[in-house]
């Protein structure tokens, strides 16, 4: 028997006896464990095991969780399907940092940030796209408020600044702005860069930036 791929996640179902739509999410991932999307599959019962539902903060069922993505209510095989494709990947984890703040979840977001600082990237990605929603990107706002000065922020800077040069005004503006929030004077070049920017709205936030880098209250190395 042929072994799974290697990059198949892993999948655990929460699930209670009398939830209606429990059977149907359960049928969908053992069609994917069948198919092999899917490396491994795990279901609690609750009613049995109540104690499990603390463990992992669920409310409610049917939970999912496939790979670092936790899913709550019903999803059709389809989804399921699409969840445990992308898992593993920037992409993915930038759709899931989606999902999250486009239902005003940014304490989940930051929570899996500080549990893997390589998921940063993920949000520099959705960051990124020219797409992502304007509440989505209030969003990523948040988040980058409450990183403010934070080493995981200061880290970033070199992501930040290479957005600094997207040809998206609204794109560059943002990074300008969370550059500053960065507290690092690792940040002051490719600010200065945008204090020339085609486009007002940039130049100001420039300007901003530059008085918060140069004159903050605590400034980090």
């Amino acid at each position: 028997m042929p072994a799974p791929p290697p990059d198949a996640p892993d999948a655990l179902l929460l699930m209670t006896s009398s939830c209606p739509h429990c059977p149907t999410v359960l049928q969908s991932l053992s069609a994917l464990l069948k198919a092999g999307k899917i490396a491994r599959l795990e279901a609690t019962n609750l009613t049995l095991r109540p104690e499990v539902a603390a463990t992992y903060g669920v409310r409610s069922v049917p939970w999912v969780r496939i790979g670092p993505f936790e899913l709550e209510g019903l999803r059709s095989q389809g989804e399921l399907r699409h969840w445990a494709e992308i898992s593993g990947t920037i992409e993915g984890m930038a759709e899931y940092f989606n999902e999250l703040l486009k239902n005003g979840a940014s304490n989940k977001v930051l929570s899996l940030l500080a549990a893997d600082a390589t998921h940063f990237d993920a949000l520099l990605h959705l960051l990124a796209r020219a797409d992502t929603e304007l509440h989505v990107r209030l969003g990523i706002g948040a988040v980058m408020e409450d990183l403010q000065g934070s080493d995981l922020l200061q880290g970033r800077v070199a992501g930040l600044a290479a957005l600094t040069r997207h040809p998206d005004a609204r794109i560059r503006s943002d990074a300008c702005h969370y550059l500053s929030l960065t507290r690092s004077r690792d940040a002051l070049p490719a600010v200065r860069a945008l204090l020339d920017d085609a486009d007002a709205q940039v130049r100001d936030t420039a300007r901003d930036s530059l008085a918060m880098l140069e004159n903050p209250p605590e400034l980090k190395q």
